[in-house]
């Protein structure tokens, strides 16, 4: 099996880590994902004790980590299955041509 290395030398791969490399530049320093917490909510837990708190942490992990799980599976299956469609197609063209 082996292992094959992309190229990143290549003009349409450079613009395209430049692009995922600004998108994420800009979500990090936007001022408005930093303020996605309900004053409410957070005057509760800062006013709860340490077990509550401890609590809220725990839900948070238990409702991100199975979706971020889900979503790299899908990304994995879609990667492994990206060139399917294309063999049956040059399958069946070179069978056309082949008179089959």
């Amino acid at each position: 099996m082996t292992i094959s290395v992309p190229n990143f030398a290549s003009p349409k791969s450079r613009k395209w880590i430049a692009g995922a490399i600004c998108l994420l530049g800009s979500l990090c320093l936007s001022s408005l994902s930093y303020a996605q917490t309900c004053a409410l909510c957070y005057t509760q837990a800062a006013g709860s004790g340490s077990r509550i708190i401890h609590g809220l942490r725990s839900g948070i992990l238990v409702l991100v980590i199975p979706p971020m799980f889900m979503s790299i599976g899908i990304t994995v299956l879609a990667y492994r299955k990206r060139n399917q469609f294309s063999r049956s197609d040059s399958a069946e063209s070179s069978s056309r041509k082949n008179g089959w």
